[in-house]
């Protein structure tokens, strides 16, 4: 049946709604095409802070590091006092130098107490936890425990009694504020006196005038009714029927649903695990193929639901009228449609979100033909929804899933419905809680023992407006009482000094710890904690200002490699130019200038690589060099029988009945072998291994067809063009080369160093990869463009174009693994004999610099135990990358805190630990910043999507990230899951964060605040990510050196700090060795101090 009654007007709403959802869902692709981004994209056009605000109204997710994480770092000393006062006196809303009161010598001002609710624990305590605090503690007789020495001192300068003073203490606050004490314990309710209760309701009745001749129990049946009614008003934006049903009776249907989901998606999105795949997806589509095959699934579920077949054969055929279709019989109000579906993708926001993904990247080369759309994904889930809700509907309450038919009941018996919602929201002491489950596992709704609903709902709703309730623990003296007392404590304040304050001293300072709740306190963390690694920086790159080299090429460099930005190539960079201080090392974007889509000698289909937000409109092959016709034929005779052999092993036989059980018991000994050679022998294995697969799979020399004919047609995106015209090549070699400002003085031997990352059993092996190649790997980028800068044709035009590159350099490609630091070189054959000293010489200090690098990386990995010798260090990261049980191959990007755009003198002679992108840019050639603007629109996003995406996974691994690797399973080789049956899970293992810190990117940039003010009025994008804050900006004047930081909202404004002396070692090694955490910047000698 195909419904055609619906007013277009409700598709119309219901697409829209869909659309939208693509900026709240989950924008992470299959795990193998793994790029980071920015976590909660959809609200990056909102300001930082407001985006978590809205984005926790969203999901209930909180957006800050939890604050026992920030006490820990205060305590450690990576946040200190002076960037807390500095963080306060940041926000001026604080007002925090404003004074609050005096008593005595002392002056409080609103510094000092927000000082202390950030740095001990000042909030409420429930009946139970005062209990335990007077009764076991002694918190009356004795000073809190947390209260600094000298605090203590002050506090009982006069006092001999500790006991009589503290109580004191608590009887001055109680007397000054008249608070109510409380003497009861929740089980007294049970012998609650009349007079009691009329004392209750006497407060009650005095707060709520309308209440006045109402008896106790039309009180309760008038809250009872508010209550429904602001539970229906949360269907749609708030909850969906699932949360309603779930609410008012303990059950929850997304346990049945999830499963369900997970079939079906699992086998529509398959791309090489599944035997069996979801038939007719391609043609049909997700929703109708599931349709179409439903009636033969051979797992029973459906059959256990009431009416499925008709609700099913009553669905139409398109996935928006079916949604349009179970909206409606579920009796969901039009206006609550786009929240409703919202809050439906959001109960499996990983599936959602991925089958969203899939559906906005059409290009998108999968395994299988599926083409899955978010449409079908909620019509399905609205199908199953409705089936289950009817489900557990008629069995509580013998009504239908729908919204008439549960307001109706309710509201005719609202005794059940005080029962069961307060129950549910697990907010009754025992002696109700015992009662409730009795009396709904007897009666099961209030049509039966209507008098006992009745009694068991006054007593709930009593309960409520008791002292103990904690509903009601704003009005109690163990609330405000506590927090003052422990304010008191540890601001120095005794008996005498409170009496000396007025009533409303205590009360503003009440207000204040209210006012300054988590968000605020977070926000102040965050600000102190970003505070702190700024200055540390910013002191030493004033401390470093005409120190380092390579502001200009006056002396012709030995050799210059440029690597990509990424912050986990700086220490290779710096051992290498300690190494030999004759080579000059720069830093671009990854990908290198060339966006392309790329197709290797294997590959099945084109890949891009370059940044995301680049379409690329060219293509690159690599193909077998000539005279290889031999050595190809026997590399694909042997991957063909690698491919059957693969597919026998992974496919055949598990769809073969017969032999199945007898293949796998007879290949278990093999498989255990492997597994355990693996996991106890990596060296040996993958040794034995690689042998063995090179003697299968003979490797093939090959190059790149990258170039066109001058006379070739115009390459789009739309419509690629195999290769580039030469004129292509050389404009794109120069605004490269302009960009990172190597346009002069070019050594003998230019390297183009990409990047990728090489571990075994490692679902997120591509996270590690470049994120300027898409997350994958750069060495194709670094290999063509090599090979565009080597033609002589290029130079020619090259020369035209102001950029002249000597006869006797030449460019090679290569590829740096940082997992294993295993550094691949590319069409070495072709380096001019002439040259291949120079390239020699460059190959070993770059060899011995990638040992220095591991070394270095060393000393985070616990089980490296910190080797003696690089040699030592190359093993083990070679080994460790080979680790079949190695859940840390690498950090990735663990590291990443600030980027810092410029010549490589701004930065050079620093050891940054690290935790620096450097992107080299050349202000001097770029006098109107036109440079500068391509630089920040290409790394900025890069930067930012990298540095968020570990935010959020840190601050909250488990709804931001995908907790830990360890219960996680492959599921069709296109995401990772908890077991067998959790939402797919996205963001970033807790291995891959567990020593990032998380903090903002600190972007750092050589130019004049007046360029960078004119870039930023010109770029939308850029005023997105800085004047949003969800990056921090500073300049560097190229002449001065002084330090300029971007405020939001004011402007550039200059940087004034006193001069802090740093510590200057003669290598890099002596700032680390045996230390573990995360390190200072410090200044490394430089060859001339050194004598050299």
């Amino acid at each position: 049946m195909h419904i055609t009654s619906e007013p277009l007007g409700s598709r119309e709403q219901i697409i829209a709604a869909l659309d939208h959802l693509d900026h709240v869902l989950p924008g992470q692709g299959p795990i193998h095409d793994f790029v980071h981004h920015n976590t909660i994209h959809g609200f990056q056009h909102l300001p930082f802070e407001q985006a978590l605000a809205a984005y926790e109204a969203l999901t209930g997710t909180f957006g800050y590091l939890p604050e026992a994480q920030n006490r820990e770092f205060y305590q450690q000393g990576r946040i200190n006092d002076r960037d807390l006062f500095a963080a306060l006196a940041h926000n001026p809303q604080l007002q925090s130098e404003q004074i609050v009161g005096t008593a005595g010598d002392l002056t409080i001002t609103r510094k000092d107490i927000y000082r202390i609710a950030m740095l001990f624990d000042l909030q409420p305590l429930t009946v139970s936890q005062l209990n335990w605090q007077i009764e076991e503690l002694d918190a009356l007789g004795t000073v809190q425990a947390d209260v600094p020495e000298q605090v203590r001192r002050r506090l009982l300068a006069n006092s001999t009694d500790q006991s009589a003073g503290v109580r004191q203490l608590w009887e001055s606050i109680s007397d000054k504020l008249g608070l109510e004490q409380v003497n009861l314990h929740p089980e007294n309710m049970l012998d609650l006196s009349l007079d009691q209760a009329e004392v209750w309701l006497e407060k009650i009745h005095s707060s709520d005038p309308d209440s006045s001749g109402l008896t106790l129990h039309q009180r309760m049946r008038q809250q009872a009714a508010a209550s429904l009614d602001e539970l229906l008003a949360q269907l749609g934006d708030g909850i969906t029927l699932r949360g309603f049903v779930l609410a008012l009776s303990g059950i929850d249907i997304l346990y049945s649903v999830r499963p369900q989901m997970i079939r079906i998606c699992a086998s529509a999105l398959d791309e090489g695990v599944a035997a069996w795949q979801l038939p007719e997806r391609s043609r049909l589509g997700l929703y109708a193929a599931w349709r179409a095959t439903a009636q033969y699934d051979m797992s029973p579920f459906l059959h256990d639901l009431p009416g499925w077949q008709q609700i099913v054969a009553e669905s139409p055929e398109d996935a928006v009228d079916t949604i349009i279709q179970q909206l409606t019989q579920l009796e969901i109000p039009h206006d609550k449609w786009e929240g409703y579906l919202q809050r439906l993708a959001l109960e499996l926001p990983g599936w959602s979100g991925l089958i969203n993904w899939r559906q906005h990247h059409p290009q998108y080369h999968a395994e299988n033909d599926a083409a899955p759309k978010l449409a079908d994904y909620l019509a399905i889930r609205l199908i199953l929804d409705r089936l289950w809700l009817n489900q557990a509907c008629h069995e509580t309450w013998k009504i239908e899933a729908k919204l008439s038919s549960l307001q109706f009941y309710f509201r005719k018996n609202l005794s059940e419905f005080m029962v069961r919602s307060q129950l549910y929201q697990g907010g009754l002491p025992e002696y109700l809680t015992q009662p409730a489950e009795s009396l709904i596992s007897r009666t099961g709704s209030e049509r039966h023992k209507q008098s006992d609903w009745q009694q068991l709902a006054d007593l709930v709703w009593t309960w409520q407006f008791s002292p103990m309730a904690e509903t009601n623990a704003g009005s109690c003296g163990f609330n405000g009482g506590w927090r003052l007392f422990r304010l008191c404590q540890h601001l120095g304040l005794n008996a005498a000094y409170v009496q000396q304050l007025q009533q409303k001293d205590l009360q503003q300072m009440l207000a204040l710890l209210d006012e300054f709740n988590l968000t605020e306190r977070s926000k102040v963390w965050l600000d102190a904690y970003e505070y702190h690694y700024r200055e540390e920086l910013f002191q030493a790159l004033r401390a470093n200002h005409n120190r380092g080299r390579w502001a200009r090429r006056d002396k012709r460099p030995q050799a210059q490699v440029v690597f990509c930005i990424d912050e986990r190539e700086e220490s290779i960079r710096r051992h290498l130019e300690e190494i030999n201080p004759a080579i000059e090392t720069l830093g671009a974007a990854g990908f290198f200038g060339i966006p392309m889509n790329y197709k290797g000698l294997d590959d099945h289909h084109r890949t891009a690589l370059c940044p995301v937000v680049v379409t690329p409109a060219h293509e690159v092959d690599e193909i077998p060099r000539k005279g290889a016709d031999e050595v190809l034929h026997a590399h694909n005779s042997g991957r063909n029988l690698y491919k059957r052999l693969a597919y026998l092993l992974n496919q055949s036989l598990r769809r073969n009945v017969l032999l199945s059980y007898a293949a796998i018991d007879a290949l278990a000994p093999f498989t255990l072998t492997t597994l355990l050679s693996k996991t106890f022998l990596p060296t040996y294995f993958n040794a034995a291994n690689s042998n063995l697969r090179q003697s299968i799979l003979r490797e093939v020399p090959t190059e790149l067809l990258f170039t066109a004919a001058d006379t070739a047609g115009p390459a789009t995106p739309e419509n690629p063009r195999l290769g580039f015209t030469t004129t292509e090549q050389a404009d794109r070699l120069a605004g490269f080369l302009r960009n990172a400002g190597l346009t002069y003085g070019f050594a003998p031997i230019v390297c183009f160093m990409a990047h990728g990352s090489t571990s075994q059993n490692n679902p997120h092996e591509a996270a590690h990869d470049c994120g300027a190649c898409s997350g994958r790997r750069g060495g194709p980028n670094a290999r063509v463009f090599a090979a565009m800068a080597n033609r002589p044709e290029v130079r020619a035009l090259l020369v035209q174009r102001g950029i002249v590159i000597p006869e006797d350099s030449w460019f090679v490609g290569a590829e740096h693994d940082t997992s294993s630091d295993v550094v691949t070189w590319y069409d070495v054959e072709d380096v001019p004999q002439k040259l291949r000293s120079a390239f020699d010489d460059c190959q070993t200090c770059v060899l011995q610099a990638r040992a220095a690098s591991a070394q270095e990386r060393c000393r985070r990995f616990f089980s490296a135990r910190n080797p003696a010798s690089p040699e030592a260090a190359m093993r083990h990261v070679t080994n460790r990358s080979n680790d079949l049980s190695q859940v840390r191959p690498e950090y990735g990007h663990a590291t990443n805190a600030s980027a810092v755009i410029g010549r490589r003198s701004v930065t050079q002679g620093i050891f940054l630990d690290r935790r620096a992108f450097l992107i080299s840019y050349d202000a001097t050639q770029d006098p109107d910043g036109k440079l500068l603007e391509n630089v920040l629109l290409t790394v900025g996003p890069v930067g930012a999507g990298i540095n968020l995406e570990y935010y959020f996974s840190t601050i909250n691994n488990e709804r931001f990230g995908c907790g830990t690797k360890i219960p996680h399973n492959i599921i069709g080789l296109f995401g990772v899951m908890e077991g067998a049956s959790s939402d797919l899970r996205t963001g970033l293992p807790k291995q891959m964060v567990e020593i990032h810190e998380a903090v903002r990117l600190q972007i750092v940039v050589e130019a004049r605040t007046s360029v960078l003010g004119e870039i930023y009025g010109r770029q939308e994008s850029l005023r997105e990510l800085i004047g949003g804050g969800w990056v921090l900006l500073s300049a560097i004047d190229p002449d001065s050196g002084e330090i300029s930081v971007f405020e939001r909202g004011v402007g550039f404004v200059p940087w004034q700090a006193e001069v802090e002396e740093l510590s200057v070692v003669e290598k890099s090694v002596d700032c680390y060795q045996g230390l573990s955490v995360p390190v200072s910047p410090v200044l490394v000698k430089q060859p001339e101090e050194l004598g050299v």
